[in-house]
């Protein structure tokens, strides 16, 4: 017996919208940076006042979605389908180098934004100073 006409396309575009939203929901997570940029040094001296600085700016930008101890469980985080990293995973920050961490926070990838425009090379050199802090405060010694 054959099924009805519109079945069969009914089932083939079903198929295609549950695909499609499956593919968007296990998108690569991976955050592609240039090879050239992740061998960049943080330029900027690490000093207790611009830790100071770039603490306020992360409070201010950067907390809602990261949390306010880096953890990624700031009180907007779970509006995003992709999850804040948690900055205080020293296995994780161990793998991104300076350069990683600047290029993401100057470029950002939605839902986070670009800071390009936001805040000055210094200041972002200073926040990359920073979210090095969080993985050292909670590494197991």
């Amino acid at each position: 017996m054959k099924p009805p006409r519109g079945l069969l396309a009914f089932v083939l575009c079903a198929a295609a919208i549950s695909l499609a939203a499956w593919g968007c929901a296990h998108h690569d997570e991976k955050w592609p940076v240039p090879e050239a940029v992740k061998k960049i040094k943080n330029p900027i001296p690490l000093t207790e006042a611009g830790l100071n600085v770039a603490r306020g700016l992360y409070l201010d930008n950067c907390a809602q979605c990261h949390g306010e101890k880096g953890k990624g469980d700031g009180i907007e985080a779970a509006m995003y389908s992709v999850k804040p990293v948690d900055l205080t995973d020293p296995r994780v920050m161990s793998e991104m180098t300076d350069g990683e961490l600047f290029y993401k926070i100057t470029q950002g990838r939605r839902p986070m934004p670009s800071f390009k425009g936001v805040f000055n090379e210094e200041k972002r050199w200073q926040l990359v100073h920073l979210l090095r802090t969080f993985a050292k405060s909670h590494a197991r010694r």
